[in-house]
């Protein structure tokens, strides 16, 4: 069975349950309560076994490394990356500036060769399909 690697926002973002609903393959999440270095050594080896990687970029992101992963991995492995972001995530919400800057990230993720989507639904179709 496929299995997809779950990047990007956490800090109680509830995009991954949203997706996992729709998902008919396999996945490993990396979210975790208590950040260790046996959790991140995890985190490195799944990204490497996925057949997909997954970063989906949410308003409460509060990090940048997450932006960092799916750029790399579009340029190392674009044939297994895929990137979105969500408008909103509850109350908070991109500013313009961020969504156009986000809009430019997914288009430059786009040429290197990987998949860059709008929507959770649209995601999950192409995993399930792929």
């Amino acid at each position: 069975m496929k299995k997809v690697f779950l990047g990007g926002t956490c800090n109680g973002s509830t995009w991954r349950d949203d997706l996992i609903k729709m998902l008919k393959i396999d996945y490993f999440q990396p979210q975790g309560d208590d950040w260790t270095p046996e959790m991140m050594e995890e985190e490195i080896r799944q990204r490497q076994q996925c057949d997909f990687c997954l970063y989906v970029i949410t308003p409460k992101m509060t990090g940048f490394y997450s932006i960092a992963e799916v750029v790399d991995d579009s340029n190392k492995r674009p044939e297994k990356t895929i990137f979105s972001f969500i408008h909103e995530d509850e109350r908070q919400a991109f500013s313009e500036h961020q969504l156009k800057s986000l809009e430019q990230t997914g288009k430059m993720i786009k040429e290197n060769g990987a998949q860059f989507f709008k929507t959770l639904e649209e995601i999950a179709d192409y995993l399930n399909n792929h």
